[in-house]
């Protein structure tokens, strides 16, 4: 499983002392443990854990952000390094393209219908904002 390559990536860290890597993958096993606790005893899947990852790049974003505006760019670059510490475990994201050919090739395209089904289908793997507008676009 995804969040056990993390486990060890992160003992890695530890044991070469890289704090940025070690912070960033700290904060995704942390918010694994919540949601395997917090879950009803289901089992948390890759797509969770890749939620939760991408979740934690989009705040680094925001704190990266927060920094430059403030003018403290020493915090802005360390985030920066937390945030290259993530990105392996990020998939790429599918193109407008892939979206646009995948949502043709269904029979019901209603908005419920194919956000639903990328949900369950390319959870991880699709921004939703990009298939609202590639939908609201055909």
């Amino acid at each position: 499983m995804l969040i056990d390559e993390i486990k060890k990536a992160s003992m890695k860290a530890l044991k070469e002392k890289d704090t940025a890597t070690r912070n960033a993958l700290s904060a995704v096993i942390s918010r694994y443990g919540i949601m395997a606790t917090s879950g009803n005893g289901k089992e948390v899947s890759d797509a969770d854990v890749i939620k939760i990852i991408t979740k934690v790049d989009r705040e680094l974003d925001e704190e990266i952000a927060s920094y430059e505006a403030a003018g403290r760019f020493e915090q802005a670059e360390a985030v920066k390094a937390q945030k290259a510490a993530l990105k392996p475990y990020i998939p790429s994201l599918m193109g407008e393209e892939e979206i646009k050919a995948i949502i043709l090739s269904l029979e019901d395209r209603a908005v419920p219908a194919v956000m639903k089904h990328f949900k369950t289908h390319y959870a991880g793997r699709v921004d939703m904002g990009t298939v609202n507008k590639v939908l609201k676009s055909l």
